[in-house]
């Protein structure tokens, strides 16, 4: 029998590790979206049902109901849900650890107009310029 575990380790091994249109799209076409990727969600960050469901722009009842199997996704929260998954791989990969990436999100930033990046992360746009970001700090810029 596979773990819990198991299932999200595989579901985030095959998500693009950066934002990018056409893997997106391209994935959301190939694979089935659902319960086990809100799952997966909540398993790789350490933020609660009241952020993530923040993010996503729906209530905390509805973000629950989006973790059980028997619960339809919405195709906007389907490619929402894939794109912070995208964007946490890349964060993970830029800071070496979920931790430092969290620090990094929850501190204000110049780039970010002086916010926290967290509060973009409730927008495709928000995380697409999060995305970014981090792909300067690749390349050398230190923020």
């Amino acid at each position: 029998m596979i773990t819990q575990e198991a299932k999200h380790k595989h579901i985030l091994k095959g998500i693009p590790n950066s934002v990018n249109d056409t893997d997106i799209l391209l994935y959301l076409q190939s694979k089935k979206v659902n319960w086990e990727y809100v799952q997966t969600l909540k398993e790789s960050t350490q933020f609660n049902d009241e952020v993530l469901s923040k993010w996503l722009n729906i209530s905390v009842k509805t973000f629950r109901l989006y973790k059980k199997p028997q619960q339809e996704i919405n195709a906007t929260i389907k490619e929402h849900v894939l794109l912070l998954l995208s964007v946490i791989q890349h964060g993970k990969k830029v800071f070496s650890s979920m931790q430092k990436f969290d620090e990094w999100l929850k501190k204000e930033n110049y780039y970010f107009n002086s916010k926290a990046p967290i509060e973009y992360l409730n927008t495709i746009t928000g995380i697409r310029f999060i995305d970014d970001r981090l792909t300067a700090m690749e390349y050398g810029d230190n923020i």
